[in-house]
C-alpha cells in the first residue's frame, strides 16, 4: 500500500467519526430518543424532559466532558466491577502506547527512514511512496542502528510487565474490597452440586438431604431440586444447596465429595437472576462430549473463515485483481479507485464479515453447560479472541499461497524467520485496519443505528404502558478482545511499523471517552464476573509480548545481526517466569475468596439483625421463573418468604 492509499483510508474514515460524534450530539438531545442514548437513565426513571430551544439542533460537546467526570469508584458503584476492569484495559494500554509512541515517532521510526535497504525516500513526492520505507524492513542489514531497536524492546517489555503487575495487584484488591463491601447475597452462601448418584426408591431430594446432613451437618441449610421436563419424564439437571456461613459452602466446593470423582461434582452457583437452565446438563459425560463438540466447531469455524480473508487480501493487491478480473483493469488503474480498493474496502468488508464472530461464539458457549450467563459471555470473550487473533492476524499475514501456509504448519522451527517476513509485509493492511474498525466502529458506537432504526419502526406500535423497558448490557464478549486485538497489534508492531502507534493512540482516546459515556448513559449491569476478565487481559498482553519476542528473534536474525537474536532469547524465557509468578501471586484471587475473608465477613453477619430474614429468603431464592414440580428441603422450621418473585 501506498501512502496516498492510507491517506484516502484515513480522510474518509476520520469524516465518519467526525458525522458520528456531530449526530451524536444533535440526537441525543432530542427527547424522543431517551429509549436509545439514555436508556440507563430511563429505566431508573431519572431522564428529564426538558422545553425546546435552539441547541437541541447544533452539536456540542459538553458530553465529553460529563463522560470525564466520574471517578473509578463511581463507575464501580454504578456499573460493577467489570466495568472498571473494561476502563483500565484500555487506561493500561494507553499508558503503554504512550510510551511506545515516543519512542516509535521520534526513534524507531526516523531510523527506519533513513535506511537504504529498500529505496531512498522521495520527499518531493511522498505519497507515492510504499509504506514498506517506514518498516524495520527499510534498515539495512547488519546495521549497528538495530541496536536501537532492540533496546527498545527490552525498554517496552520492562515496563509493560511493571503495569501488568501493578494492574494486576490493583484488581485483585478492587476485587476483594468489593466482596468485603457487599451486603449478603444468595450465591455467596449456595453451591451447585450435579451427578447426584441415583438410587431406587429414594427421591432425589431426599438423597442429598440425606448426604449433605450427615457429611456436612453443622453448615447444612436447604437445598433446591433442579428440574427440566420433557415429553417423557422429568429430569433432575442437579441442586442448589445453601449453607449457614460463606465459609461453609467455600469448604464443600472446593472438597471432592465423593470418592468416585464423577459424582457429587460441585461449582460456585451463579446469582439467581444470573442463572442459565436452557442447555444446562447435569451429567458428566453429557457436558464432556458438548465441550468436544464446541472445540471442533470452533475449529471449523476458522478454518471457513478464511474464505472471506483471502477475499480481503485480493482486494488489497490490484495485481492479482487486475489478473483475476481484466476487464476492470482500466477502472482499477484510476487513482482514486485504487485508493479506495486496497486502503478503505478491504477493512470495511472484513469488519462486517467479524459482525457474525460474537453471536456464534455467544451460542457456542451457551451449549456447553454454563449455569449462568456471565460465565457463557466469559467463555465467549475467550473464544473471540482467538478467533480474531487466528483470522486476522495469523490468516492475513500468512495468506500468501497455500504451499506458504503448508510450509509454515510442515516446518514450525522456521516460524520466528517466517513472522519476521511475513508481518512486515502485512504493516500497512493493519495500519488501515486500526483506522477503519477502530476509530470508525469505536465512533459509531455512540449513533446505536441499529437501536435507533428499530426503535423508529417499532414507536407507531409500541404501547408505552405496557411495555416494560430494560436497559441493555455491555457486550464484554465483543468489546473485550477488539481492545485486547489492537493492544497486540501495536505491541508487535512498535518494533516493525513504528507509524501505527499513533492511529493506535487515537483510537484508545476515542474508546476511553466514548465507553465511559455509554457506560454513565447507555449499559446497565445485569449480572457480572467480579472482574474475571482480567486474567484473560493479562494472558493476552504476555502472549503479545512473547509473541513480538520471537519476531524480534526472526528479525535480527534475518538482519545479520546475530548476537542480537541469541541476546533476546532471554526475554521470553524472563517474560514468562513473571507470568507464572502473577498466576501464583494473583489468580487465586480470582477464582475463590480466601478463608481469611469469608471468615471475616461471617463474624460480620453474626452481628446483623437482618441476617435470620436472609437465611429464611435463601431457601427459594434459586427456584425456577415458570412452574415446575419443586422440591426443596431444610433443617430450619422457620418460616420462608420468596427472595425472588417469579415472572
Amino acid at each position: 500500500m501506498i501512502v496516498s492509499a492510507l491517506l484516502t483510508s484515513v480522510g474518509i474514515n476520520f469524516g465518519l467519526c467526525v458525522l458520528f460524534f456531530a449526530l451524536y450530539s444533535v440526537l441525543r438531545k432530542q427527547p424522543g430518543n431517551c429509549n436509545i442514548y439514555v436508556p440507563r437513565l430511563v429505566a431508573e426513571d431519572k431522564s428529564r424532559t426538558s422545553y425546546f430551544n435552539i441547541g437541541r439542533l447544533l452539536p456540542t460537546p459538553e458530553w465529553m466532558g460529563r463522560a470525564w467526570q466520574p471517578s473509578e469508584d463511581e463507575l464501580l458503584s454504578s456499573s460493577g466491577l467489570d466495568a472498571v476492569v473494561f476502563m483500565r484495559t484500555i487506561t493500561f494500554s494507553l499508558k503503554v502506547f504512550s510510551l511506545a509512541g515516543i519512542i516509535g515517532v521520534f526513534i524507531l521510526l526516523p531510523v527506519n527512514c533513513t535506511g537504504n535497504q529498500l529505496r531512498d525516500i522521495n520527499f518531493a513526492n511522498l505519497t507515492n511512496n510504499s509504506l514498506d520505507v517506514f518498516t524495520i524492513s527499510n534498515v539495512n542489514n547488519g546495521s549497528k542502528r538495530l541496536w536501537i531497536h532492540f533496546c527498545a524492546v527490552y525498554v517496552l517489555t520492562i515496563f509493560m510487565c511493571y503495569l501488568l503487575y501493578y494492574e494486576y495487584k490493583h484488581v485483585s484488591s478492587k476485587r476483594i474490597a468489593y466482596f468485603n463491601s457487599s451486603k449478603p447475597q444468595p450465591h455467596q452462601f449456595t453451591i451447585l452440586v450435579h451427578s447426584i448418584p441415583v438410587s431406587a426408591g429414594s427421591s432425589i431430594s431426599n438423597i442429598v438431604k440425606n448426604f449433605f446432613m450427615e457429611y456436612h451437618p453443622s453448615t447444612y441449610l436447604s437445598h433446591l431440586v433442579v428440574h427440566k421436563a420433557s415429553k417423557f419424564r422429568d429430569h433432575f439437571q442437579a441442586a442448589f444447596v445453601s449453607f449457614k456461613s460463606r465459609y461453609g459452602a467455600a469448604m464443600v466446593l472446593h472438597m471432592q465429595q465423593s470418592d468416585n470423582s464423577t459424582e457429587w461434582v460441585t461449582e460456585q452457583a451463579p446469582e439467581p437472576h444470573d442463572v442459565y437452565r436452557p442447555f444446562f446438563s447435569s451429567f458428566f459425560m453429557r457436558k464432556w462430549i458438548l465441550k468436544l463438540v464446541v472445540i471442533v466447531a470452533c475449529l471449523l469455524l476458522t478454518i471457513l473463515f478464511f474464505i472471506p480473508v483471502l477475499i480481503v487480501q485480493g482486494l488489497s493487491n490490484l495485481n492479482q485483481l487486475e489478473i483475476l478480473f481484466p476487464c476492470l483493469k482500466s477502472f482499477l488503474s484510476m487513482a482514486f479507485v485504487s485508493q479506495i480498493v486496497t486502503g478503505y474496502l478491504p477493512n470495511l468488508l472484513l469488519q462486517l464479515f467479524l459482525k457474525l464472530a460474537p453471536p456464534v461464539m455467544m451460542f457456542l458457549s451457551s451449549i456447553q453447560g454454563f449455569i449462568s450467563y456471565s460465565e457463557i459471555k466469559r467463555s465467549a470473550c475467550k473464544k473471540v479472541i482467538w478467533f480474531i487473533i487466528w483470522n486476522i492476524f495469523v490468516a492475513n499475514v500468512f495468506s500468501g499461497s497455500v504451499f506458504n501456509q503448508l510450509s509454515f504448519f510442515l516446518e514450525p522451527k522456521n516460524l520466528p524467520a517466517r513472522l519476521a517476513v511475513a508481518v512486515p509485509a502485512q504493516a500497512s493492511f493493519f495500519i488501515a485496519y486500526v483506522v477503519t474498525s477502530g476509530w470508525t466502529s469505536t465512533s459509531s458506537e455512540l449513533v446505536r443505528l441499529i437501536p435507533l432504526i428499530c426503535s423508529l419502526i417499532k414507536k407507531p406500535f409500541a404501547d408505552p404502558t405496557t411495555d416494560k423497558f430494560e436497559a441493555p448490557t455491555f457486550s464484554y464478549h465483543w468489546d473485550i478482545p477488539r481492545v485486547l486485538f489492537f493492544s497486540l497489534l501495536g505491541i508487535i508492531y512498535f518494533l516493525l511499523a513504528p507509524l501505527i502507534l499513533p492511529f493506535l493512540l487515537v483510537y484508545f482516546c476515542l474508546g476511553y471517552i466514548i465507553y465511559r459515556n455509554q457506560f454513565i448513559y447507555v449499559y446497565a449491569p445485569k449480572y457480572e464476573t467480579g472482574g474475571k476478565y482480567w486474567p484473560i487481559v493479562h494472558n493476552s498482553m504476555i502472549y503479545s509480548l512473547v509473541l513480538m519476542h520471537a519476531i524480534a528473534v526472526g528479525i535480527f536474525t534475518l538482519k545479520k545481526l546475530r548476537l542480537a537474536s541469541s541476546l533476546m532469547f532471554p526475554l521470553p524465557v524472563m517474560t514468562l517466569i513473571f507470568n507464572a509468578y502473577c498466576r501464583t501471586r494473583f489468580l487465586p484471587t480470582f477464582t475463590t475468596f480466601s478463608a481469611q475473608s469469608l471468615i471475616n465477613k461471617d463474624r460480620d453477619d453474626n452481628n446483623d439483625p437482618e441476617m435470620a430474614e436472609f437465611f429464611s429468603k435463601l431457601v427459594s431464592a434459586y427456584e425456577e421463573p415458570t412452574p415446575s414440580p419443586i422440591d426443596h428441603s431444610t433443617n430450619s422450621d422457620s418460616q420462608t418468604s420468596p427472595l425472588l418473585t417469579p415472572v
